[in-house]
């Protein structure tokens, strides 16, 4: 019997590419997302498609109960869907923050809870977290999205524990940089909240800094490398807690770890070229 795998978040990038590669593997696959229209080459690959939003507690039971009332049960959860929020902590309103964490934290957090009967009962399952390196740092204009990792970081640490007893892993996945639009998005949400703010200066240079990173991709890492990874955490018999891949996902926690605030700050505000 194949294994039934629910990817949240499914629609591009990560998640459409994760979503082909375990239909490639034998997986019956459930792609997730609000733009089911983009999500048309799953289906005719042999996946199936569900519509997802995450702001909906209703369509979130929605998605879980129909795939549960059609194969019975729920083999993996990929919490892939999330997005970032850029900005000062200052411009930024509470309600746009609020809606970060409601897609990134929440919105993940409910998904959980909506499979884990499912999975307790089939006393088996796996689940994985998408997180990001930025869940292990923080950095100026982005502290909102920091922030959302973070909960995503610690909220998997326990919920580990919580689930080991009734057979349910889960795995946390910590990319880098990786080829999408996210970077060239992220600028675009600082440059609307803080490009007229008194932030606006070290605002613009960060905004660029995103930019230049991700509108020229050859440094950074191909989405398949986080695939790979996502695939290893669901196949695995002894999956590892943590899995980084992508540019700079272990290079930049690992000098955070390394060094004093005072030091990482300035190494930060170097990179960024930021004023004062």
């Amino acid at each position: 019997m194949n294994k039934v795998v629910l990817i949240t978040g499914a629609s591009s990038g990560i998640g459409l590419n994760t979503a082909l590669a375990f239909i490639k593997e034998g997986f019956t696959v459930y792609a997730a997302a609000r733009r089911i229209e983009l999500m048309k080459c799953i289906s005719e690959n042999g996946g199936n498609v569900l519509s997802l939003d995450l702001f909906d507690d209703a369509s979130m039971i929605k998605c879980v109960e129909d795939i549960i009332s059609r194969e019975g049960r729920i083999d993996v959860l990929v919490n892939n869907a999330g997005y970032g929020l850029g900005g000062s902590i200052e411009d930024v309103p509470v309600e746009e923050a609020k809606k970060q964490f409601d897609v990134n934290v929440f919105g993940m957090s409910r998904m959980i809870q909506l499979v884990l009967l499912h999975m307790r009962n089939q006393k088996s399952g796996r689940i994985i977290n998408i997180s990001s390196m930025a869940g292990k740092f923080s950095s100026p204009f982005t502290g909102w999205y920091h922030a959302s990792k973070y909960c995503v970081e610690s909220l998997s640490d326990a919920l580990r524990l919580e689930v080991k007893p009734f057979g349910i892993k889960v795995c946390i996945i910590e990319p880098g940089k990786i080829q999408t639009d996210w970077g060239v998005i992220h600028a675009a949400n600082i440059r609307k909240f803080s490009a007229k703010s008194a932030y606006s200066e070290n605002a613009d240079s960060v905004a660029a800094w995103y930019e230049k990173g991700y509108s020229v991709n050859k440094n950074l890492s191909k989405p398949e490398v986080i695939t790979k990874l996502i695939l290893k955490a669901a196949k695995s018999k002894f999956p590892k807690i943590r899995y980084q891949a992508g540019k700079g996902a272990k290079s930049y926690p690992f000098i955070r770890q390394w060094t004093c605030d005072k030091l990482f700050d300035f190494i930060l505000a170097k990179n960024l070229h930021l004023k004062g």
